[in-house]
Formats: C-alpha cells, sequence, structure tokens
C-alpha cells in the first residue's frame, strides 16, 4: 500500500523546508492517510490527485490547482491571506459550483471513496449484476450501444456527447482505455491494465466537472479527435508506438485540472501558479505537471527504466505546452516553414515530434471542423464558460477579459471571430501537410459552420450590413490580441 503523509500547512511567503522538497514524486491522500493524522477519506468525496516537488526551487511547492482549499477550510484551517494578493485563495471549484438538493449519496460519490478493486465490486453491485472475474472488466464496460459505438471511434462524425451519456460519464475512461487496448500498447509496454483503469479514473476524476467546456468529455473528445489523425497514412506509417501513446496521454491529460478560467485571469488576480511559472504557460505548465504526478501516484509506468520515465515525462511536456494558444503564430510559421520547403521527414524523431505537437493543436481546437449539430454544442459551452468568468471578474470588480461579456460579446461574433483568425489557418496548413478526406472534410465542415454562425448573426441584425467590421473576412496571419489567451 502506498505510505502517504500529511503536509503542513505552510505560509505561502516562508521557504520549504530541506526535507519536503528532498521528497520527489507523488503523495496522496488514500485510506490510510487516518493512522498519520491525516483527513478523514469520507471528507475527501473528491480526490485532490498528487502534489509534485521541483526541488531547483523552494518556491516550487507544487499544489493541485485550488484543491487544498476548500479540504483545510473543512478541518478548521484558514489560510494565511495577503493584503497585496486578495485573490489569492478564491476556491474556483465553489465559484463554479451549482446548488445541490440534499439527498442520498449516488451510486457515482460511493464509488469515489472506495480503493479501485471494491469500485469493481460496487459498479457491479450498483448495475444489479453479480460479481465476474475482473479478467472481463472489458466485457463488464463496453457492451450495448457504447460498445457500438466505440466500433465506430475512428469516425470523424463520432458523438462524443452521446458516447458519455451511454457510458454513464466515463467516456474519457472506456475511450482512452479501449485505444490503448486497440493500438496493442498494453501488450507492447506490458502496462498492468488495473493500474492504468485506475490511472484513467484519477485522470477523469481530476477535470472540473463543473466547467462547461473544459471537462473530462473535452479530453475525450481530442483523444478521440488525435486517434483520427493517428490514423492519417503520413503518420500510421511513421509514427511509432512510443510517438501513439505519447499522443493519447498528451490528448487526455492536456487540459487536466483547468480551472475554468484564462491564464490572464490568474495573472491579474495574483495567482500563486502565475509566479510560479512567471506568467508564461501557466495553465499548460499546469496540465503537464498535474499529468506528470498522477502517472507517479498511479505507478503506470513504474516498471520501466528511469531514463525512459523522465523522457515520457519530458515529451508529454512538450505536448502539451504546444497547446497554449498565446504561441499559435509560432508553431504556425514553423509548420509553414517546413512545408513550403518540403524538408519534413517523418523518419526524424523530432519532425515526428512536431507533427504529434501540430496534432495535438488541431484536435484541441478541432470543435468548428465537425459536424453543426456538435459543433454548435461546443461553440455554446465555451462561450457559457467564457461568460462565467466574465461574471467572476465583474463580481470582485475585476476588468472583463475579452469575449467574457456576456454583454456585449456574443457566441455568434466570438466564433466567427475564432474560425477565422486561429481555426481556418490552422487547418489550412494542416490540409497542406496531409491532403485527405479528412482534412477535406474538416475544411468543409468549418466553411459551413462559419457560414451557420453569420447566418445567425444577421437574423439578429436588422440588416446584413451591421455585422461587426472586425468580422469581416480579414487578413487572418494575424491573430488579434482578444485570441491569444482564450
Amino acid at each position: 500500500m502506498e505510505v502517504c503523509y500529511q503536509l503542513p500547512v505552510l505560509p505561502l511567503d516562508r521557504p520549504v523546508p530541506k526535507h519536503v522538497l528532498s521528497r520527489r514524486g507523488a503523495i496522496s491522500f488514500s485510506s490510510s492517510s487516518s493512522l498519520f493524522g491525516g483527513p478523514d477519506p469520507r471528507q475527501l468525496s473528491q480526490r485532490r490527485g498528487a502534489i509534485s516537488y521541483d526541488s531547483s526551487d523552494q518556491t516550487a511547492l507544487y499544489i493541485r490547482m485550488l484543491g487544498d482549499v476548500r479540504v483545510r477550510s473543512r478541518l478548521g484551517f484558514e489560510p494565511e491571506r495577503r493584503g497585496s494578493h486578495p485573490y489569492l485563495y478564491i476556491d474556483f471549484r465553489i465559484l463554479h459550483s451549482r446548488p445541490e438538493s440534499a439527498g442520498p449519496l449516488s451510486a457515482r460519490k460511493v464509488r469515489r471513496l472506495l480503493s479501485f478493486q471494491r469500485y469493481l465490486h460496487s459498479s457491479r453491485f450498483f448495475r444489479g449484476a453479480p460479481p465476474q472475474n475482473p479478467l472481463y472488466i472489458l466485457d463488464d464496460d463496453y457492451t450495448g450501444q457504447a460498445k457500438c459505438m466505440l466500433e465506430k471511434v475512428g469516425s470523424w462524425n463520432f458523438d462524443i456527447f452521446l458516447f458519455d451519456r451511454l457510458t454513464n460519464g466515463n467516456s474519457l475512461v472506456s475511450l482512452t482505455f479501449h485505444l490503448f487496448n486497440q493500438y496493442g500498447l498494453i501488450d507492447l509496454f506490458q502496462l498492468d491494465m488495473v493500474k492504468l483503469r485506475r490511472f484513467l479514473v484519477m485522470v477523469q476524476e481530476d477535470y472540473h466537472s463543473q466547467n462547461p467546456y473544459h471537462n473530462a468529455v473535452h479530453a475525450a473528445d481530442v483523444t478521440q479527435a488525435m486517434h483520427c489523425y493517428l490514423k492519417e497514412p503520413k503518420l500510421s506509417k511513421s509514427l511509432t508506438s512510443w510517438d501513439i501513446l505519447l499522443g493519447l496521454l498528451a490528448a487526455a491529460t492536456h487540459d487536466l485540472d483547468h480551472p475554468g478560467v484564462n491564464q490572464p485571469f490568474l495573472i491579474k488576480t495574483n495567482h500563486y501558479l502565475a509566479a510560479l511559472y512567471k506568467n508564461t504557460s501557466v495553465l499548460e505548465n499546469h496540465h503537464w505537471r498535474s499529468a506528470v504526478g498522477l502517472l507517479r501516484e498511479s505507478g503506470l509506468f513504474a516498471h520501466l527504466p528511469v531514463e525512459d520515465r523522465l523522457k515520457m515525462e519530458s515529451q508529454l511536456g512538450s505536448l502539451i505546452l504546444a497547446t497554449d494558444i498565446s504561441r499559435q503564430n509560432d508553431y504556425l510559421a514553423q509548420f509553414r516553414t517546413h512545408l513550403d520547403k518540403g524538408d519534413l521527414c517523418l523518419g526524424n524523431a523530432g519532425h515526428r515530434h512536431f507533427i504529434l505537437q501540430m496534432a495535438l493543436k488541431c484536435a484541441d481546437i478541432c470543435n468548428p471542423c465537425r459536424p453543426w449539430r456538435l459543433s454548435k454544442q461546443w461553440s455554446e459551452k465555451v462561450t457559457e464558460e467564457f461568460f462565467h468568468q466574465g461574471d467572476i471578474e465583474k463580481k470582485y470588480k475585476l476588468d472583463v477579459s475579452p469575449l467574457c461579456d456576456s454583454q456585449t460579446d456574443t457566441v455568434e461574433n466570438i466564433q466567427i471571430g475564432f474560425m477565422t483568425y486561429v481555426a481556418e489557418p490552422l487547418f489550412v496548413e494542416w490540409g497542406r501537410f496531409s491532403d485527405t478526406r479528412l482534412s477535406q472534410t474538416m475544411l468543409g465542415y468549418l466553411g459551413l459552420n462559419k457560414a451557420s454562425w453569420r447566418g445567425k448573426l444577421q437574423e439578429q441584425t436588422s440588416s446584413g450590413d451591421d455585422t461587426d467590421p472586425a468580422l469581416e473576412e480579414t487578413d487572418s496571419e494575424v491573430l488579434p490580441q482578444e485570441y491569444r489567451c482564450s
């Protein structure tokens, strides 16, 4: 059993003790934490994930985003406040939460309190099914309509919303586990199926279900899109099993523990993560470190040599950091240069990794390239999240961030601008690299969806001349400031 410790509550302006910084890897609260004076696990209805340290910097005490604040408050601890950082301890999980009616614990909440083995038995108990051999875990979970959908997981029209409902909110776990099995990664890397499932469950639970957009369903959608790109002829003939493993891991964890607010919000509220990462790729660094913490906590790759594990963690970070939208122009310019010169050689490990970065970037923002019935839902969800951030900013008398003001911004304007300045330039270049039916399909849907939003925008105005001039067809080579941080 994993040995767990209770961390002392330290003021953020005091140095971290050397004996704490010297401990590397993951620390988690488990069912044995009460032996060490830790909180009762029944108080932790949502696990807080791992805590990791960087011994090279004493200020780099890396705590899972805002999770410990609510736990401390339940235990009677009051975090020390600094007058110059009035928003440092805002618990965005609470701000995003909706009132819940009192009542008996649901089956899903009860399962969170159990170990993995007991989770398997309890899940069958709640379904009314008798206990079975754990070796049949795939057959138990992939039955009925969900199993039929997974047979078409490579279809670009895959409906992740329907799949999430059919899996009872477990789309990320079910889809990623299926892809690991389909690619043969479990056998190739000798992965323990129980550890893999445990890791995926932890990943899924560390996404904030309160977020309208940046949640586990988005991660599952990105993972499914990544699978579609990995099947493209140029990639399928060149990528190694290591590349595929990294691509799927990065897709599943690329927004891990996203707080539902953007980087400028964290910076202007003097959040400790912004200070920790020096206002550079704050969220992406957090997603990466969170993923590393869960990998170490789960021990999924503990059987691999240390050098391989460190290489995996480093390359996983390189992929996740590429999703920083503020660096969109840099990656796009590099991609264009390679395509213009025709010097991309997928036999080169560095070039393959760069293509994986571009594939993940495409998967991350591919919503405008999906069929309208799916694309429209994603557009409404991301706009809802933007507007929720704007409401928080208004509540705390902060300047409202671009695209986040529900009184001046609309879903139509936001989507037309995003498609024009962000999505279209990227997918045009991806189409140059991989000129396939899938690329043509994505660009086709992108054009149709953009036209649909323009039509809706015109319906809201008395005439077509009232359209925002900034959204007319302009030079999409320049990414406007408001889209660099969304």
